[in-house]
């Protein structure tokens, strides 16, 4: 049986611990639900960012709260930079973005590393 988590309850683990663990536990399933529950509209809105981005011609790009990277991809697919970091506070989301990258032989054009939007150590 798993586990439910209420984000913000009164449990002793922080906000942020449990955002974390929240996003950790739907990451497998995540791009199936985020595509499925947004009706496809998150397909439009990288569209919409990554055309908002060609003028500048990034060489390098910092993706914040990537999850498992679809805009991070769908970035490198369009605009080639040379580097693209993906930065999320889940672990999971980035270990199925993780895999994605290995699966794509990405590894030496995308890194994604945990971490808070608040604390950015670039």
């Amino acid at each position: 049986m798993q586990k439910i988590v209420k984000p913000y309850d009164n449990s002793f683990l922080s906000k942020k611990q449990q955002v974390e663990k929240m996003f950790d536990n739907i990451s497998s399933n995540y791009d199936f639900l985020n595509h499925f529950l947004s009706f496809g509209i998150d397909h439009i809105w990288r569209r919409k960012t990554i055309r908002l981005m060609q003028s500048k011609n990034p060489k390098v790009i910092l993706d914040v709260a990537t999850g498992t990277g679809d805009l991070a991809f769908a970035a490198y697919k369009k605009l080639n930079p040379d580097k693209i970091i993906g930065l999320d506070l889940s672990n999971g989301m980035l270990e199925v973005g993780r895999n994605k990258i290995k699966k794509k032989k990405l590894e030496d054009k995308l890194e994604f590393v945990q971490g808070r939007f608040r604390k950015l150590t670039f």
